[in-house]
């Protein structure tokens, strides 16, 4: 007997209904576009006032400075003749902002030189993982929290001739001369150049202490970062290979730690070429300008002797000397970024 094979069951084709999405009111659109819009220029939005801000109230003023600087108004009443840098040739001819120069460049390179040292040396301690390293790091920060007027008075008072560190002195037996600190007027290492004598001047170093105390805290901070970023394994490497204790600091820790060094550098190189507040606590322009900075001066020629032309020039020598240190470094900080 022939077998058929079942026939499957009929199937039926239902029509597919195509929903048509209801049109968007051309008010709810329009809205929409004007929401978007908004959004996408918010941030613009936000930002203009504070660069508007700073193009008048920064960028307006340093061109205004210069302006100025290149005027003859050294008087109360305003001259806005012209003289071109007339004014700048007449304070590179001045002794006391010759002064002022090598004041600079010594107070920079010893106050960077100290702030570097105790604070790299502060973090070594702080590394080792010391007993109630809480305390002492509070310690080494605290300085910074004292404004560079109260530091001045206090060091000041340290380095008086007749009080602080020459009695501690005095108490001991000091067998020669007391020192007299930032009255001293003596210039080591002097070389007559010009009008002035070229060396280290005695009256300045209280100023570098000061100011190492109160800043190496920051460094200590940032070295001490840096030290505990860097992964215990690469020591214990260097151990295996039989690398000693200062070897692994010197070829390990110290290149690892260059960025640090760098950015230290540059924050503490800045503020010590602008230096005005520890000094005018601490001890004004000192014997024979021994401890007087472009900042003082700037602030005496502008304020009291209103020499507004002079003092302007000074503000904008002041302004390149620290583009000379900040835009180098952003340039490198750029160039490592985009290689990144």
């Amino acid at each position: 007997m022939e077998k058929h094979p079942l026939n499957p069951a009929p199937t039926i084709s239902v029509p597919r209904v195509v929903e048509r999405a209801a049109p968007v009111p051309r008010w709810l659109r329009a809205i929409k576009e004007v929401r978007h819009r908004l959004e996408s220029g918010l941030p613009v939005l936000l930002i203009t006032p504070s660069l508007i801000a700073v193009l008048i109230f920064v960028y307006g003023f340093i061109g205004w400075t210069v302006y100025i600087s290149m005027t003859r108004w050294n008087d109360v009443l305003p001259d806005y003749t012209f003289v071109g840098l007339r004014n700048y040739v007449g304070l590179f001819q001045t002794p006391r902002f010759q002064a002022d120069i090598r004041n600079t460049i010594v107070f920079t390179t010893l106050f960077l030189l100290g702030a570097i040292v105790v604070g790299f040396f502060a973090a070594l301690l702080l590394d080792q993982r010391v007993k109630g390293e809480t305390f002492w790091r509070s310690v080494f920060l605290f300085p910074m929290a004292i404004s560079f007027i109260v530091t001045g008075i206090a060091w000041q008072w340290l380095f008086n001739p007749q009080t602080g560190i020459n009695l501690l002195l005095k108490y001991v037996g000091y067998p020669g001369p007391l020192p007299r600190w930032f009255t001293d007027p003596t210039i080591l290492f002097g070389v007559k150049v010009g009008a002035i004598q070229v060396g280290i001047p005695v009256a300045l170093i209280p100023v570098v202490i000061a100011a190492t105390w109160q800043l190496s805290g920051f460094t200590m901070a940032m070295y001490l970062a840096g030290l505990r970023g860097i992964p215990e394994e690469l020591r214990e490497a260097a151990r295996v290979d039989g690398a000693s204790e200062w070897q692994i600091y010197r070829y390990v820790i110290l290149p690892l730690l260059r960025p640090v060094t760098l950015s230290a550098l540059i924050v503490l190189g800045h503020i010590s070429l602008k230096i005005f507040d520890l000094t005018v606590a601490m001890t004004g322009s000192g014997p024979g300008f021994a401890t007087d900075m472009p900042a003082y001066f700037m602030f005496e020629t502008t304020f009291r002797g209103n020499h507004f032309a002079q003092g302007a020039a000074i503000a904008t020598l002041m302004l390149l000397m620290v583009a000379a240190l900040i835009i180098p470094y952003l340039r490198y900080s750029l160039r490592r970024e985009t290689e990144l």
